[in-house]
């Protein structure tokens, strides 16, 4: 019988379908089934985003193949636009587009690192970027965060987890999963270590349009001089204009960076969806006011979840921010899948297990908020409050 790789045959299953299947077998006895489960948007895109969408699809322009870089307009669109969120002269030369953010983690990932090098993760960390580098036959050493210190990471568990096999330190902020949002203070500090070890920094800036109010610019890392050697930036665009299945993402980096990304690209998936580039670049500055809305939406509702948590006895929120919660419960010596199938099966709340990012992780659970309202989320007082793992 022929041989599968075993990088990729050992493996385990993409674990959203298992969760969804706990869901499925769920009998609404205790009303509707509350979704926390997966990081989607839980309100629809904007009209004007949906007429671009369409008018864009019905163009001819868009059905040939297009630049591996991804479209002229959105790259500088993009580039505009980074440029006034973290005040630096960013250009579209600095812009790569790809078909979402996990494709934007493995092109840097590959571009920076290969098999038997080492990339340096925090623990928790964001299950398909451990998976991507495992199937890539790079290694993963996880520095661990603090859940007393709200799991943010500490600069010191970095600095001694670097050998000379680190390539890059790889880090989520607001992050997946915990929902930390990692002060800039942290990010200077986390940037400096790698550029004085020569290494890279890979920031997933995914869930970055969902900041807390009054949280001000996430870093000045783009401002200093040769930000180019050390920083790639990641991001998606996917929640904050509601189209995750049109799978668009970006890296930020300096032009040296692009140029290696675009020889992944190329191999991998030729150019990025060409009309959808062509709708969120006319998107970006029409729904700018849309969008600083939904941010405020996902901040009420993170206060909703904090203040709704408060009143349930025994489950503790360990970090909460931009679209997640990693809730502690209390089922000590419990695994986390128990917990949150038997959550689903029996109570109608859909979540992650923790273990899920990571083995350490055992005792909490990721809620995505940001798929609920406001009044579904009060719902969990009750939920939770009336859960047993009892038969």
């Amino acid at each position: 019988m022929p041989r599968f790789n075993p990088l990729v045959e050992t493996l385990a299953a993409p674990p959203i379908p298992s969760v969804f299947a706990w869901g499925r077998a769920y009998d609404g006895r205790s009303g509707p089934m509350i979704d926390l489960s997966q990081a989607v948007p839980g309100y629809p895109p904007h009209p004007r985003m949906l007429e671009l969408l369409g008018e864009c699809a019905a163009s001819r322009a868009f059905t040939g193949y297009g630049p591996i870089e991804g479209e002229d307009g959105l790259r500088t669109a993009y580039a505009e636009h980074m440029s006034a969120v973290y005040g630096a002269p960013l250009a579209a030369g600095n812009v790569h587009v790809t078909a979402g953010c996990n494709q934007a983690f493995i092109s840097a990932a590959m571009a920076v690192a290969g098999a038997g090098d080492m990339v340096l993760m925090t623990d928790p960390y964001y299950f398909n970027q451990e998976t991507t580098l495992a199937m890539l036959g790079v290694r993963t050493r996880f520095a661990p965060c603090d859940p007393d210190n709200g799991f943010l990471p500490d600069v010191s568990a970095l600095a001694d987890a670097i050998t000379p096999d680190v390539r890059a330190v790889a880090l989520v902020s607001p992050n997946n999963p915990t929902g930390a949002v990692y002060p800039p203070a942290l990010l200077a500090a986390v940037y400096e270590l790698c550029e004085s070890r020569g290494i890279w920094l890979i920031l997933d800036e995914t869930y970055r349009d969902f900041l807390p109010e009054g949280a001000g610019r996430s870093h000045d890392l783009f401002t200093r001089a040769g930000w180019q050697d050390t920083l790639i930036g990641l991001y998606s665009f996917s929640k904050s204009f509601c189209i995750p299945g049109h799978r668009l993402g970006a890296i930020t980096a300096g032009e040296r960076v692009v140029e290696q990304v675009a020889k992944i690209m190329d191999n991998v998936q030729i150019c990025p969806p060409r009309s959808a580039q062509a709708a969120v670049a006319a998107a970006l500055p029409l729904l700018a006011d849309w969008r600083e809305e939904n941010r405020r939406e996902i901040a009420r509702r993170a206060e909703t979840l904090r203040a709704t948590m408060a009143g349930v006895p025994g489950w503790r929120v360990g970090a909460v921010g931009a679209y997640f919660a990693f809730i502690g419960h209390p089922f000590e010596g419990a695994s986390s899948a128990h917990v949150a199938e038997k959550l689903a099966k029996e109570a109608g709340v859909l979540c992650l297990p923790g273990s899920y990012f990571g083995p350490r992780q055992e005792g909490y659970l990721r809620f995505a908020f940001a798929n609920a309202d406001q009044a579904t989320i009060a719902l969990l007082r009750e939920r939770l409050s009336g859960f047993s793992l009892a038969p």
